[in-house]
């Protein structure tokens, strides 16, 4: 479908490449043990997962800063479940957290397989909203950095997606017009509408098991792209 068209591959990193939630849970599993902190880590996630997405969602609306995402996310997630816990500890834990996260590195099924296929026939790219120093360790330790030869993270750009800003500074530094570029991501409004609004091809991988809808296609499996490319 694309493959008429498209030179170069834009990717999300979290939740598209890097299996977000499944690291995330091993971190907090590690960190909570780690600093004596006694609730139930199923529990903990069911809150924290929802939880995590609403602030990245004020964060990417820049109606918080990042230091605030971090702490109230944890905080946030403590006050639901009715556990006591001092600041510092919530800030203690805030930083073991990025500090371990990229320790674990798995990849949402067939991420290298898609990546080889795609890698001889497209230059590839990354356009994340992670925090600079923890999405090149991600890329580093799952070893899939190799593959990209762009990587554009938000605080670089100094704005966050879906701001057309970032899409337009990695395609700049891709030297690429729009109509020659693919953007695939999770999240349909950082990702698709935003890659949209300045001319990029989308395709939308529904890993958060949302509606269909028809602003572009939409796969369940990263081996799909094949299909399109």
């Amino acid at each position: 479908m694309f493959k008429d068209w498209v030179t170069d591959v834009f990717f999300d990193l979290d939740h598209t490449l890097w299996d977000f939630e499944r690291n995330s849970a091993l971190t907090f599993k590690k960190i909570l043990m780690e600093n004596d902190v006694r609730v139930d880590v199923t529990d903990f996630l069911k809150v924290y997962v929802p939880s995590n997405l609403t602030f990245w969602k004020l964060y990417r609306e820049n109606k918080i800063t990042k230091d605030e995402l971090r702490y109230q996310r944890l905080k946030s997630v403590f006050d639901r479940l009715g556990h006591t816990i001092s600041d510092e500890k919530i800030y203690r834990l805030a930083d073991e957290y990025i500090l371990h996260l990229a320790s674990h590195n798995h990849l949402f099924p067939n991420t290298i397989e898609i990546l080889d296929y795609l890698k001889p026939k497209y230059k590839l790219h990354i356009i994340t909203n992670g925090f600079n120093e923890i999405q090149t360790k991600k890329l580093m330790n799952s070893g899939i950095h190799a593959y990209f030869e762009h990587i554009v993270d938000s605080e670089m750009a100094g704005v966050k997606k879906p701001d057309a800003i970032i899409f337009q500074l990695a395609l700049n530094k891709a030297k690429v017009t729009p109509d020659n570029a693919l953007m695939i991501g999770d999240n349909l409004e950082a990702d698709i509408l935003g890659a949209q609004a300045i001319g990029y091809h989308t395709l939308h991988f529904n890993t958060h098991n949302e509606e269909k809808h028809n602003f572009c296609p939409m796969i369940q499996d990263l081996g799909e792209i094949k299909t399109f490319l």
